[in-house]
């Protein structure tokens, strides 16, 4: 469920737990076109036969690949209104703990860790979760940073 704030009344809300969106699967298409798009054709992501036969078993999504979903959750999670522009500006702490294989399932959490008045609006700096479906540590734990201008 999105929480939708004004932009008057986002300073306060440093602390806030914005809960859990919803799953999203791994396909290996997802991971085909990744690879694609980045040019990471690494055989542990794009060779299901040989993966396999690799560390975990299967075919893995890209860390990045997982880490990108995390915009498409923060605008699941969350939104400002009466703000003109929205920038994704950086990320800080990232760890990829767990691989995500072919066929989970992914989601996110969100907290508003804290909220900084910047020029022309404020940025928010966010703990991020990303958890596989029946996994017992996470995939990726991020601080992502993002603005709000007015």
């Amino acid at each position: 469920m999105t929480t939708i704030v004004r932009y008057d009344d986002v300073a306060g809300l440093a602390g806030t737990d914005l809960g859990w969106t919803d799953w999203v699967e791994i396909t290996q298409e997802r991971i085909g076109l990744f690879a694609d798009a980045t040019d990471d054709h690494q055989w542990i992501h794009v060779d299901p036969e040989r993966a396999k036969d690799g560390p975990f078993g299967a075919a893995i999504a890209h860390g990045f690949l997982t880490l990108s979903l995390s915009v498409r959750f923060w605008s699941e999670l969350f939104d400002v209104e009466g703000v003109g522009t929205k920038v994704n500006y950086g990320l800080d702490k990232v760890r990829f703990v767990s691989p995500v294989p072919v066929g989970s399932k992914i989601r996110m959490n969100a907290v508003i860790a804290e909220v900084t008045e910047v020029r022309g609006g404020y940025q928010f700096a966010v703990d991020q979760t990303i958890e596989i479906e029946g996994g017992t540590k996470p995939a990726v734990v991020a601080r992502g940073l993002y603005r709000f201008y007015a």
